[in-house]
């Protein structure tokens, strides 16, 4: 637990020793060098008509669903997230097939790598290596090669990049290197705002702090319903502890009631995630809802996307759910890195013959 509660960088330090920190303040620098690295590829351009579907697990998935959230309306063709082994059902030879597997080990997406070949359907691979970059060249298919030494989950930025910019060479949606450029750039003012020189009173401190000690639920809509996804597990595996993520207006049909009785069984939290381009509706379903919930929460916050383009909005969000995940892992004095329960998952699975991970 960090000394008093601070959350300087010293601190932080102390409970941080691979550094998970400087990861999550390298965002912008991430976004620039996922361009870099994407252009090197020298992909060519193919159009999909049938569209993109981006296959991984975790952390390697979630920048194919804050690219899709990015591009908004400006998808011109179908973009599907695939968490799993199988592929969905309705994919041709048509569809480009982007698999992202941050340790190129990942069986889920080894299977769906070799779904998507059985199926004669353009495949792009995205890891640092492992077995799914040996099969992929083998293959003759393209690897867009990741940075090693990260946490797959510190990767997000890369994952979002690449996700964009295959979506383009498919003809699937307009590509937004200026955006990005610009999002990176606005990514360095908000780490000055909110990172850990800025003051005890910042708003990703001040989060970490009203959260502390709560069970907390993150609730999004549009834009920022994924955002809302990495918050959860971002709060799941940096700070170890359960967090939840739900959608509006869907959530207003069903979760909503849960929360009558909430302080019968715990110390629950919720953030609303806000964006100025969401429907009106959704806008005011999200005050109105707040409010419900605030009755029977410890404490329910509203934060909103800062920016004007939708890729500069999506990352101040994420950079600001990144910054409070580690914040709070600090103030619990737990060390951020580890995810062992997963690391024992994985060793109990390579213990059956059956879905054992290729060698």
């Amino acid at each position: 637990m960090t000394s008093g509660g601070e959350l300087s960088r010293a601190a932080i330090a102390a409970i941080d020793p691979t550094r998970q920190l400087d990861d999550v303040l390298g965002l912008s620098d991430h976004l620039r060098d996922a361009l870099w690295r994407v252009q090197s590829a020298d992909l060519r351009a193919q159009d999909s008509r049938g569209g993109l579907v981006v296959a991984g697990m975790g952390g390697s998935a979630i920048g194919g669903a804050l690219a899709w959230a990015a591009l908004g309306g400006r998808a011109s063709r179908p973009i599907a997230i695939t968490r799993g082994y199988a592929l969905t059902p309705w994919i041709t030879p048509d569809v480009t097939v982007l698999c992202v597997s941050y340790s190129g080990d990942t069986e889920e997406t080894l299977a769906a790598f070799d779904a998507a070949g059985a199926l004669g359907a353009r495949r792009i691979v995205s890891t640092t290596g492992g077995a799914l970059a040996r099969e992929a060249r083998a293959d003759g298919v393209p690897v867009i090669p990741l940075p090693g030494g990260f946490e797959p989950r510190a990767a997000v930025g890369y994952g979002l990049v690449v996700a964009l910019e295959v979506a383009a060479l498919a003809g699937v949606g307009e590509r937004l290197r200026s955006e990005i450029d610009v999002a990176a750039a606005h990514a360095e003012q908000l780490v000055a705002r909110w990172g850990p020189d800025a003051g005890e009173d910042s708003l990703a401190k001040r989060l970490a702090r009203t959260l502390q000690a709560t069970t907390p639920q993150i609730v999004g809509a549009g834009l920022t319903a994924p955002i809302a996804y990495r918050w959860k597990t971002q709060i799941n595996e940096n700070a170890k502890r359960p967090c939840f993520a739900g959608e509006l207006p869907e959530f207003d049909h069903n979760e909503i009631v849960g929360w009558e009785r909430a302080h019968e069984h715990g110390r629950f939290s919720a953030v609303f995630l806000d964006d100025h381009d969401l429907h009106p509706r959704v806008r005011a379903r999200i005050a109105i809802t707040r409010e419900l919930v605030a009755e029977h929460a410890v404490v329910a916050e509203s934060v909103s996307t800062i920016g004007e383009t939708r890729v500069e909005r999506l990352v101040s969000l994420v950079l600001l759910g990144d910054l409070v995940s580690v914040y709070l892992a600090a103030l619990d004095g737990v060390d951020p890195a580890p995810v062992e329960p997963i690391r024992k998952l994985k060793a109990a699975l390579a213990e059956h013959e059956v879905g054992a991970p290729k060698p």
